[in-house]
């Protein structure tokens, strides 16, 4: 049981914004902790969602075990160890948890599963019980850490891939079907080669999937511990570079990434002078950075000076690259040199026994409201960097969490992006860790768009070590049903922790959580500003005949926050049919014999909050095709089964006993007779004349 305990924040006014935002209040603390000690938290950012369909959401998250809280209480609901289910309630954990919780409908059934990957080289899908889903766990690379878990419907075929990366140096990036299968063309990436390119270890949440090229399936992106970065399609196979820019055939993996993208061109640097970067800790986002539609790959890389033994990091810094690999410019604004670093931007520190690693997730967010993105990240010279696609940080960007006259170092998460008070532009909110030690705490933190503090609090104490962060990135959810957001974050040593977030019922969520949705591939469906809210769609008008099977669509309706989706149609007018299936994204109806329009409305559900409605309207007309209907008994008033209705003789459908509609398909206007027969048994005869539209006559056999 979670013990709740009343905090007291101490507020650090260091900021010049006026700070109408609302205090954050501790709402729980020390969720999924045993009776006297907390697991080590360690960057697995938490998911929201309502995994069993009554109306309170929960919480997931997962250091080494995986816990579901309830969202309003911060009470345990059910643990397992990882690598493991419910069903083996003894079992140890097979090892830590680096990249977010995924919740998301892997196989498009309206229901929710969670995907967790760990040390050991484990992968495990369960159900919204936390049970293993069939054919699941999974042990792709025993010895070697899964730091890199996303999914995403490659192939666009209603069904979820599971995309795992590993530290290892070969045959990193694993594909999975929903099934556990291993995806045709995977794993990849083997052999290190002059024609087939370079990768090695995979040391952060190094995967994106997106359709970067605009043919309706999505890539996969890569980077490593080398200075290039991997690109493949969703069969595994590599994706080429511009060959006009880089010389023909050569993949993605075979160009290096320098400063400069004429070095690029040439092939090789002058260490020393031309700097290079490593992408080991370099989780890539894919988003339209400019309004075109058009995916772009961002991923930050941390500069170094391959001239020196070893060599020297010097500073970490945004790349904006195109699908073809070529480096992003477009409407005035130019990536093919990355900006200059500012100053102070050399690492505090690179030893993790000193501080936790400061990791460069980039967050991509409309911060001013332009309808532009901005960039953001942390880094490991203390501070928050936001830059604009002028290449230039504004306002009081960076940020700086590491204050000198603390005397030690603190570093920053992956932020979150919401308009929390709706007033058009963006706040930035995250949490810092400390050097270890000490009993120091980091601290929650929330800036206005330009980045002056609005608020900064203190995050609890830890409840077992000697020091306590906010290491992974927040998800910000409404938890409790009472329309304000809540924040709910891992930390490394006071298990999971939410605020109270007030006067945010109006927020819009931009970048709500690690990675940017819950499938965590770096990417979400919210450009240019806009809430989390679902939308519904309830697919195109259509026009039925009578008798037709309709079937509706949802299945283009949009869960921001990348969870399952729960449907709920009904008819709003026209009229009265049965819909079959009507909680589903596909359900079906007979047209009825009357002519007309039949409208429906369709709500959708992400676990978290509703949609707003959506209509479809469907118009039933004859279209040269009518109805008999009645029914057809013999001459003692029994329902005759297997009796056939034909129409002149022409175009035979045979129904069961008792009532039922046939149709007469291109019968033009005019005097039919209509014959009702089974078998030998003899035949009832009644001349009608068709004008179009519905007509009744029991059929009567003799």
């Amino acid at each position: 049981m979670c013990l709740l305990l009343t905090v007291i924040a101490s507020f650090l006014a260091t900021g010049t914004a006026q700070a109408a935002i609302g205090t954050p209040a501790l709402k729980w603390q020390r969720a999924g902790c045993y009776s006297s000690w907390c697991q080590t938290g360690w960057y697995a950012s938490p998911a929201v969602a309502d995994l069993d369909s009554d109306g309170r959401p929960e919480v997931i998250w997962s250091a080494y075990s995986i816990f579901v809280v309830d969202g309003a209480t911060g009470s345990l609901e059910w643990k397992v160890a990882s690598g493991h289910d419910r069903s083996e309630p003894s079992a140890s954990d097979v090892g830590r948890t680096w990249p977010g919780v995924v919740v998301a409908d892997i196989d498009g059934n309206g229901d929710m599963e969670i995907v967790t990957a760990h040390s050991g080289g484990w992968v495990g899908v369960y159900n919204h019980d936390g049970y293993f889903y069939p054919g699941w766990p999974k042990q792709p690379t025993p010895g070697s850490e899964l730091r890199s878990l996303a999914v995403d419907d490659l192939d666009r075929n209603g069904d979820l891939e599971i995309i795992v990366a590993s530290t290892r140096s070969d045959n990193q990036w694993f594909v999975y079907e929903h099934t556990g299968a291993v995806r045709s063309g995977w794993p990849q990436h083997f052999p290190d080669s002059s024609g087939n390119g370079y990768a090695a270890g995979c040391y952060n949440e190094n995967v994106a999937a997106g359709d970067i090229d605009g043919d309706g399936r999505s890539e996969i992106i890569g980077p490593s511990d080398v200075h290039y970065i991997t690109a493949y399609n969703d069969d595994g196979s590599q994706i080429l570079a511009n060959g006009g820019h880089f010389g023909g055939g050569k993949f993605w993996s075979r160009v290096g990434v320098h400063v400069d993208d004429a070095v690029d061109v040439r092939g090789w640097a002058n260490c020393g002078i031309e700097h290079r970067p490593n992408f080991a800790d370099s989780a890539p986002s894919l988003m339209d950075v400019n309004g075109d539609s058009i995916l772009e790959t961002i991923v930050v890389g941390n500069v170094y000076n391959c001239g020196t033994s070893p060599y020297t990091s010097l500073y970490q810094m945004p790349y904006v690259l195109n699908a073809d690999r070529t480096r992003w410019a477009a409407g005035g604004y130019d990536w093919t040199v990355i900006p200059s670093p500012g100053p102070g931007s050399a690492p505090l520190s690179e030893d993790y026994n000193l501080i936790e690693s400061a990791l460069p997730n980039p967050v991509i967010a409309d911060l001013d409201g332009d309808g532009k993105m901005e960039i953001l990240f942390a880094s490991y010279d203390g501070k928050l960097h936001a830059y604009w696609l002028d290449k230039s940080e504004h306002g009081s960007w960076p940020y700086a969490v590491t204050q000198a006259g603390e005397g030690f170092i603190r570093f920053a998460s992956e932020p979150v992006v919401a308009d929390l008070d709706g007033n058009g532009t963006a706040e930035v909110v995250f949490g810092s860790w400390p050097e270890k030690g000490g009993n120091r705490v980091g601290r929650l933190h929330i800036l206005d768009y330009r980045g002056n503090v609005l608020q900064q609090v203190d995050i609890p104490a830890p409840f077992s070590g000697d020091w306590n962060g906010m290491l992974g990135a927040p998800t910000l959810a409404d938890i409790d049903g009472d329309a304000d957001l809540e924040l709910v974050a891992g930390t490394a040593h006071s298990g999971l922790i939410a605020y109270d977030l007030p006067g945010t019922s109006n927020a819009r969520i931009l970048w709500g959580t690690g990675r940017g949705s819950y499938k965590r591939a770096g990417g979400t469906t919210v450009t240019g500003g806009g809430s989390l809210t679902p939308i519904a769609d309830a697919g195109p008008d259509q026009s039925a005949a009578y008798g037709a099977v309709v079937q509706l669509d949802g299945t283009a309706s949009i869960s921001r926050r990348g969870s399952a989706l729960t449907y709920a149609w009904s008819q709003s007018s026209g009229s009265a049919v049965t819909l079959t299936a009507a909680d589903t994204a596909l359900p079906s109806f007979t047209a009825p014999s009357a002519t007309g329009s039949i409208v429906f409305s369709l709500i959708v559900n992400d676990g978290v909050e509703s949609s707003g409605p959506d209509t479809v309207a469907v118009a039933v007309s004859s279209s040269g095709e009518s109805r008999i209907y009645g029914t057809v008994t013999d001459k003692r008033g029994r329902a005759v089964a297997g009796a056939r209705v034909s129409l002149s003789g022409t175009a035979l459908w045979t129904k069961s006993a008792g009532s039922g509609e046939y149709s007469l398909q291109g019968a033009a206007p005019g005097r039919y007779t209509i014959k009702a027969r089974k078998r030998r048994a003899g035949k009832a005869q009644k001349k009608i004349t068709f004008g179009g539209g519905a007509m009744r006559i029991d059929l009567v056999m003799k």
